[in-house]
């Protein structure tokens, strides 16, 4: 995917911000643009409203998670996803990675 970002000279000190971060962490540009949209857009979400961000499971699959805990399974939301079938171990740690790095 390709985007094309447009800014004028007032803004230009954040597109220096942005290369001065994306040289200290040795990454790209597009690769710290995204990650700081990531971070606003996913902060302060459960695990079950990423996975449902990132498209891994459907609302109603986090619902009936969310229905079984409150009737006393006493396991996290991606154990009971995973048992199910309905999510993979790589999505729940990219939810897990995603959850992590915005509450630090």
């Amino acid at each position: 995917m390709q985007v094309t970002l447009y800014f004028s000279e007032e803004d230009a000190y954040l597109i220096r911000l942005l290369d001065e971060k994306a040289r200290r962490e040795r990454r790209s540009r597009s690769s710290v643009v995204l990650s700081i949209l990531e971070e606003y857009f996913e902060k302060d979400k459960k695990l079950g409203e990423i996975l449902v961000d990132l498209r891994a499971v459907k609302p109603e699959h986090v619902e009936e998670a969310l229905r079984l805990q409150r009737n006393g399974v006493a396991k996290r939301i991606g154990e009971i996803l995973l048992e199910k079938g309905v999510v993979d171990t790589e999505a729940i740690e990219r939810a897990l990675e995603i959850q992590g790095r915005v509450r630090v």
